[in-house]
């Protein structure tokens, strides 16, 4: 399944839902969700991540299309030819302060 394809499918299940409760109201659900792969991670519970993983995508798609991204598109326009910064592949950009 393509990133574009991903978001319309969580569009058909949830967007009536959640675009009713707005994107500040979403947004919190997202970040719930960020918390629960953050623990995850934390704790090692690698049984978890990947349920993790799939719910904050799917969250985020909700929230983008909520907010009239095309999520791929985006990732396509903003990274397709490397590093936004460099251009290159692997990134060459010094690392950052807090890595």
């Amino acid at each position: 399944m393509h990133l574009k394809e991903f978001q319309r499918r969580i569009e058909e299940i949830y967007f009536e839902r959640d675009s009713a409760r707005g994107l500040a109201g979403t947004h919190m659900w997202f970040c719930e969700e960020v918390g629960e792969l953050t623990r995850a991670l934390r704790r090692g519970q690698t049984d978890e991540l990947a349920g993790e993983f799939a719910d904050v995508l799917a969250w985020l798609s909700t929230l983008a299309s909520i907010a009239g991204v095309d999520l791929e598109q985006v990732a396509r326009a903003k990274y397709e030819n490397g590093c936004p910064r460099c251009s290159a592949t692997p990134c060459a950009c010094p690392p950052c302060a807090g890595s």
